[in-house]
């Protein structure tokens, strides 16, 4: 069982950044990759961004290319979003995703509210 749990999130201006970290604690083996996904109010879950293991392939959600990185240590024990450039249509939920060969899990979120 792997527990996810994400930090960071909070109220800024547009045009401001913010970093999203996410603890993984647990037993964390045979890691497929870790990303983010967010849902604002009425809209479904996109995906923000997600980093493939072994190698360096890191997807991003068209709305948010060029301006989100997605990062994580070597272990897998934190994933960050770093967040720059943010715009009022980035007011959304933020999910932690962590994919095993087994599983899938999902933090909490964190609320990520972006003023104009």
């Amino acid at each position: 069982q792997v527990q996810l749990v994400e930090s960071g999130g909070g109220l800024v201006q547009a045009g401001g950044s913010l970093r999203l970290s996410c603890a993984a604690s647990g037993i964390i083996s045979g890691v497929v990759g870790a990303g983010w996904y967010r849902q604002a109010p009425g809209k479904e879950r996109e995906l923000a961004a997600f980093i493939r293991n072994g190698g360096s392939t890191i997807l991003y959600g068209d709305s948010v290319k060029g301006r989100f990185t997605d990062s994580r240590d070597v272990n897998w024990k934190r994933v960050y979003l770093s967040m720059n450039n943010l715009i009022p249509e980035d007011t959304a939920v933020y999910f932690c995703q962590m994919v095993t060969r087994g599983a899938e899990y999902w933090g909490q979120g964190t609320q990520v509210s972006v003023s104009s």
